[in-house]
Order: C-alpha cells, then sequence, then structure tokens
C-alpha cells in the first residue's frame, strides 16, 4: 500500500532528524572505530541511522512534490514552489552523495561523524527541510481557515 504523500515526507523529515540527532551524539563519544556488531553495541548502529538518513534524503523530493500537490496555490505560490523543488533537489543529491561516501568507510570514528555533522551539503538540506516544514504548515493552515 501507497503511503499519504503527507506521511511519506513526514517520514522523510523524521528519518533525517532523528539520524542527525543521533550523529551529534554518536560524533560526542570519542570513538576511534565503531564497534563490531554485537561487541560491546551500547545501543543502535550508527550505520543503521546513516541507512535511514539517506532512505530519508532519496525521498524528500518526492515527498515534498506530492504533499504540496494536495494544496491549492495560486499560481505565484506555485512558481516559487517549483524554485524551491530544484533547490531541494540539488542539496538532497548533495547531502546523499556526502552520506554514501560515509556509509562506505569501514570503520566509523566520531571524528567522521563530527564532519558529517558539519558538511554544509547536510546543514543545507535540515535546513531546507526546517522552512518548508512550515510553509507548509502555514499553507495548510491558511487554506483550513
Amino acid at each position: 500500500m501507497q503511503e499519504k504523500p503527507e506521511s511519506q515526507l513526514h517520514s522523510c523529515i523524521e528519518k533525517i532528524e532523528s539520524a542527525y540527532e543521533y550523529m551529534l551524539a554518536y560524533a560526542a563519544q570519542g570513538r576511534k572505530s565503531e564497534p563490531a556488531a554485537g561487541e560491546g553495541s551500547d545501543g543502535p548502529s550508527i550505520r543503521a541511522f546513516l541507512e535511514g538518513l539517506l532512505w530519508g534524503i532519496e525521498h524528500i523530493s518526492e515527498g515534498f512534490t506530492e504533499a504540496v500537490q494536495n494544496l491549492n496555490l495560486d499560481d505565484s505560490a506555485n512558481q516559487q514552489i517549483k524554485k524551491f523543488e530544484t533547490t531541494l533537489s540539488a542539496d538532497a543529491d548533495s547531502a546523499s552523495a556526502v552520506v554514501e561516501m560515509v556509509l562506505n568507510v569501514p570503520s566509523l570514528s566520531s571524528q567522521v561523524i563530527d564532519n558529517l555533522n558539519a558538511s554544509t551539503h547536510v546543514r543545507s538540506l535540515l535546513t531546507d527541510i526546517f522552512v518548508l516544514d512550515e510553509v507548509l504548515r502555514l499553507h495548510q493552515q491558511n487554506q483550513a481557515e
């Protein structure tokens, strides 16, 4: 069964934000390498969060497009949304590239994850998400009135 567009967008945002929060905690641990599966593991694998992050990144543009289609926007708002969709897609592509590169590192240190957190590609995508979430909420609120 296909998810409703709003829930797909929400799932993407949730995966991206929860991964980012977990990455902050992982980076603060000062690990030289990641624990081997089952060895001293004190929680979920950083890789599981990175894979969730990647899934969210890869589907965020589609989720946003579908969510926007459910809004009854005027021509001006639609034009601005189209411009933003281009930016969102480009930022998602850049963030995806850096996350995929990190996922291919044999053992993830806190330093690698800290650098990923600081990546302008990831931060641009996070900022896009904050903006789009608020803009969609305001448009939905306006239409409900």
